[in-house]
């Protein structure tokens, strides 16, 4: 992955927002490792970019299982079957958007049914997004919607006029 300027085309990975939330990103994955997270790559910084962390070993504890931790950082969780995973993927505070990848009809629906997300993704990767959907989280991951429909809701004032003549 290409890490650098945002603005440019070829760029994969940017800066974190500000040096407050890339010292934070940094204190959750120090806080991890000390936990007995295994780094497999990544983990470090320079300025305010993080380089792309994959962490395994983690626990549901850790915050960077379960809290947001907005940086380019991913933990592995192992399951057994579907069903713990879905249910693992429910276990969390937030819910903007999950993704499921499974060919299985049946999975598919119980994932719809179990994981409490404002967007449920299959078959890609959740940052799948078009301007006309209903984009926006339930649980502890924003209020209401964005969208075009939504942005003109939010915007107007309704006013009920009666004329009685």
């Amino acid at each position: 992955m290409k890490i650098g300027n945002p603005l440019l085309p070829d760029t994969d990975i940017g800066p974190m927002i500000s040096s407050s939330e890339t010292m934070r990103a940094m204190e959750w994955l120090n806080e991890a490792k000390s936990g007995g997270a295994k780094v497999l790559t990544g983990g470090g910084r320079k300025e305010n970019i993080i380089f792309p962390t994959i962490l395994t070993n983690v626990t549901k504890e850790m915050r960077v299982v379960k809290d947001e931790v907005f940086a380019p950082v991913v933990s592995i969780v192992p399951y057994d079957n579907y069903d713990e995973a879905i249910k693992l993927a429910d276990e969390t505070k937030y819910g903007l958007q999950a993704g499921v990848f499974t060919k299985d009809i049946d999975n598919i629906f119980k994932a719809v049914d179990t994981i409490n997300v404002g967007g449920l993704i299959l078959n890609d990767f959740p940052t799948f997004r078009v301007d006309q959907m209903p984009y926006g989280g339930v649980k502890m991951s924003g209020m209401g919607r964005e969208g075009l429909k939504y942005a003109i809701e939010e915007m107007t004032e309704i006013k009920l006029v009666v004329i009685k003549r």
